[in-house]
């Protein structure tokens, strides 16, 4: 019997240069998909796939993520001194989970910022997760990775098919269905010729504790950092179960301005609220198209 997934690793932590000038004026995971911070959105996730504990990994400068998840935040301080009843909305943050935090002080990888858990997680298998990578899906794509984790055991990572000119921006893995969705290989951003499938690896995983262990031998890889798709095919290689995942669910990368203003069109399209508003939008974009 597998243990089940209680805690989720969220890393926020990245300098968010995609986004610039964005990104210097405000954490990037704090930027807003309609009325929300995006990194909501991954917490919500968490919480709908049955996750206890949530873990944010943050990074020198992003106190203002702390604030708002301990419900410190000026506006919450403010509005709680004045007894305003929008006080509610803005503690929100801190009422959906129970949180932990920890700090990697040098941007050195994915890998080396999910060591800095290890304390916390402990001995069992967790949730790891990029908010970058804005998923809607029903249920989430946290809840379809614990379920087939507890089918599997070790460890299963969420894949989606890209195009071969773009397999050299993700870690592809060596998968089929034929193969159970079995996992024999990773490769971090390979040129077309070298990929071993089309499945990219995005930001959703179930890990088994024993990725610790791998982290502690890595070497540094490609600029100097700790790649956590090393640390999954030392796993593999150590002959641990890993499988991949086609999610159902759409997914928008939002650490790029195309992936978040389509983030934000998919997030009003699902707010019944605002349908007149998507219809204006489309109204605007008739008259672009009959314009040009």
């Amino acid at each position: 019997m597998t243990t089940p997934v209680r805690k989720a690793v969220i890393l926020a932590g990245g300098l968010g240069t995609r986004m610039l000038p964005a990104s210097a004026a405000a954490p990037k995971e704090m930027l807003p998909v309609l009325d929300k911070p995006l990194l909501e959105y991954a917490v919500e996730e968490a919480i709908e796939a049955g996750i206890e504990q949530i873990i944010l990994v943050l990074s020198p400068g992003k106190e203002s993520i702390r604030e708002y998840f301990e419900g410190n935040s000026r506006v919450a301080r403010t509005l709680v001194e004045r007894g305003d009843d929008r006080a509610a909305i803005a503690l929100r943050g801190s009422h959906l989970a129970s949180f932990s935090f920890t700090e990697q002080r040098e941007p050195r990888g994915i890998a080396d910022a999910v060591a800095t858990t290890r304390a916390i997680v402990g001995d069992e298998p967790f949730a790891l997760m990029f908010p970058d990578d804005l998923i809607f899906a029903s249920p989430s794509a946290t809840a379809q990775l614990a379920t087939r984790q507890a089918e599997t055991g070790g460890s299963v990572v969420a894949v989606q098919p890209v195009a071969p000119e773009l397999v050299e921006n993700y870690g592809i893995a060596d998968t089929a269905p034929g193969r159970d969705w079995r996992i024999s290989g990773i490769i971090e951003k390979p040129s077309a010729s070298e990929a071993p499938s089309n499945y990219a690896v995005v930001g959703r995983y179930i890990l088994a504790p024993s990725i610790f262990e791998h982290i502690e031998r890595l070497t540094p890889g490609r600029g100097g950092e700790y790649q956590i798709t090393d640390a999954i095919a030392a796993q593999i290689s150590a002959g641990e179960p890993v499988h991949a995942l086609p999610f159902e669910g759409d997914r928008f990368d939002t650490g790029r301005p195309g992936g978040y203003l389509e983030a934000f069109v998919a997030a009003a399209l699902r707010r019944p609220e605002l349908e007149s508003s998507v219809a204006a939008i489309r109204t605007m974009l008739r008259m672009s198209d009959h314009a040009s």
